[in-house]
């Protein structure tokens, strides 16, 4: 059976100061009403009942994501005592799912996508499942054909294409192109990835993946056995009362390391699916002008605000707090109850620094 798995334990600090410790980026209703994180499983209605679905998450926010996600079951609830990447994060849950279902393939998602229309990004992971199913030792990702040479993405070389798999009665499979992959590139500078753009054969990752649960397992046991040996002793102690100190003690010996670097750009079988949705991954605050668009200046805003001789520019404001612009021009302000953030929009990528300067200052009520 296919089972769901939702990565939402990011911190998201390129939306400071909306975006906190305790509320990071996935939590918020950035693109539209609904948060990031209540859109990805909205998403899977129709593909997978809420008893398969499971959110891994940081066990601080497990509060949180209880009152977001009342659909899902507390099994479906993983919180992880502290940061050690995806690849401990995918481990884990491919343990978990197969102490249920020794035969599980799982499709896993990161938690702050925005991705439309979701009746096509549903009949793509069917797509994927079916190939999975074909071939069940293969790995199967996403990938985004670039619009830009953008330099805060991995990238995916195309290498042969591959059959489509067979239709299924009664069941919708997209039939996006499908290539086995090359090679898996790193984040690169700018005129690297013009040299991928021009060359017409790279797609961006998307952090995207389906594959058979045991198949990973099998995976990280060749290819990162401490970290398997350690997840193997939480999973082994998950239904003891042991288990909450297990696994903080097992999790936090685990050298932290991505599912790319980890198994993917080891693999020998590998399929990337081109994918047939619109994606965009909410990397700052310029994402959300995107998503929201812009009044007739250009200006994107969330909250109340008067603009006066502004354009171009971005007001976040929580709550009933009025934001007044005057002769602002491609700018960014947001605001909330403890802090107030007013940037150029050409430094967006340096918000980060905010965050590690507050951190290095022990300031940290507003982290």
């Amino acid at each position: 059976m296919l089972h769901a798995i939702v990565m939402a334990g990011g911190s998201g600090t390129r939306f400071w100061p909306a975006s906190r410790a305790a509320l990071p980026k996935q939590l918020l209703p950035l693109s539209g009403s609904t948060t990031l994180l209540e859109d990805t499983v909205a998403r899977l209605d129709g593909l997978v009942p809420a008893e398969r679905v499971m959110v891994v998450t940081a066990e601080r926010l497990l509060p949180a994501v209880r009152r977001q996600l009342p659909a899902v079951p507390e099994h479906g609830l993983v919180g992880e005592p502290c940061k050690r990447d995806t690849a401990p994060c995918i481990g884990l849950a491919a343990l978990l799912v197969l102490r249920q279902d020794p035969d599980a393939t799982m499709a896993v998602m990161p938690s702050d996508h925005v991705i439309t229309p979701a009746a096509a990004f549903r009949a793509a992971i069917r797509q994927a499942e079916a190939l999975v199913e074909a071939s069940p030792g293969r790995l199967v990702t996403f990938g985004i054909r670039p619009t830009y040479p953008a330099e805060g993405f991995g990238y995916i070389q195309e290498g042969e294409s591959l059959p489509q798999p067979a239709a299924r009665a009664g069941i919708e499979l997209a039939t996006a192109p499908v290539h086995r992959v090359a090679t898996f590139k790193e984040k690169p500078p700018a005129s690297v990835a013009r040299e991928y753009v021009a060359a017409g054969n790279y797609l961006w990752n998307a952090g995207i993946f389906v594959w058979k649960a045991a198949t990973i397992v099998a995976a990280l046991r060749q290819r990162q056995p401490e970290c398997l040996a350690h997840l193997e002793r939480i999973a082994a102690a998950w239904d003891t009362p042991s288990r909450e100190a297990v696994f903080a003690t097992e999790f936090a010996a685990i050298k932290g390391i991505s599912i790319d670097y980890a198994v993917l750009e080891h693999a020998t079988d590998v399929a990337v699916i081109e994918a047939p949705f619109t994606w965009d991954d909410l990397g700052g605050w310029s994402a959300v002008a995107r998503q929201r668009g812009g009044d007739t200046d250009g200006n994107t805003i969330v909250g109340r605000h008067l603009g006066i001789d502004s354009v171009r520019t971005i007001v976040h404001a929580d709550g009933d707090h009025l934001v007044v612009t005057m002769g602002l021009e491609d700018m960014l302000v947001v605001h909330t109850a403890d802090a107030t953030l007013v940037a150029a929009r050409t430094h967006e990528e340096a918000v980060r620094r905010v965050v590690a300067e507050l951190e290095k200052r022990g300031w940290n009520e507003y982290l």
